[in-house]
C-alpha cells in the first residue's frame, strides 16, 4: 500500500497494522474499549442478554401488531357474514310470491304458507292481525327493502 504513516495527521491518531493491513486514522480516544495492553478495565457487553432483550421486544411488538390485524380480520369476517346473509334473504324474497308494489325502506314479512306450499312476502306481521295470524302461516323473518335493491333481515 502506498499510504504514509499517520495519514490523518491527528494528535491522538495513528495508523494501525494490527490486522495485517493498514487501518488509517485509528483513534483510541473514540473507541469505547481500550485499544492497548494495560488500558483501563471495562465490562464486556452481555451480547446474549442484549439479543434476548431485542428478540423479546421484537416479539412483543410483532404480537401486538398481529393481534390488531386479527381484530380487523374479525370485523371483516362479520361484515362478510352480514353481506352473505343479505344475499340469502334477497334470494329468498325474490323467490317469494307477492301481490303488491314494493317500496324501498319499508318492512315486510317472509312467511311459509303450509296451505299453498310456498314462500310468500306479506305486509302484516304475526302480531298485526286483528283476529290472529292465519293458521297456515309460519313466519320466517321480517325483512326491509334497502336502497341498493337488496333485502336485510330485521331483528326485533
Amino acid at each position: 500500500m502506498n499510504k504514509k504513516p499517520n495519514s490523518a495527521k491527528g494528535v491522538n491518531s495513528y495508523d494501525s497494522t494490527s490486522t495485517g493491513t493498514l487501518i488509517p486514522f485509528f483513534n483510541r480516544n473514540v473507541s469505547e474499549y481500550p485499544t492497548e495492553a494495560g488500558g483501563i478495565k471495562f465490562e464486556l457487553v452481555p451480547v446474549t442478554k442484549q439479543k434476548d432483550l431485542m428478540i423479546n421486544h421484537a416479539r412483543m411488538y410483532a404480537q401486538q401488531e398481529y393481534d390488531r390485524i386479527m381484530q380487523l380480520v374479525e370485523v371483516l369476517e362479520k361484515q362478510a357474514q352480514d353481506i352473505r346473509r343479505r344475499l340469502e334473504i334477497t334470494d329468498a324474497v325474490h323467490a317469494a310470491e307477492y301481490q303488491f308494489q314494493l317500496v324501498m325502506g319499508n318492512c315486510y314479512w317472509l312467511v311459509w304458507s303450509t296451505r299453498k306450499q310456498k314462500t310468500l312476502l306479506v305486509l302484516t306481521g304475526p302480531t298485526g292481525w286483528s283476529t290472529g295470524k292465519p293458521i297456515d302461516y309460519e313466519y320466517i323473518a321480517q325483512v326491509k327493502y334497502m336502497g341498493d335493491h337488496t333485502w336485510m333481515e330485521i331483528d326485533e
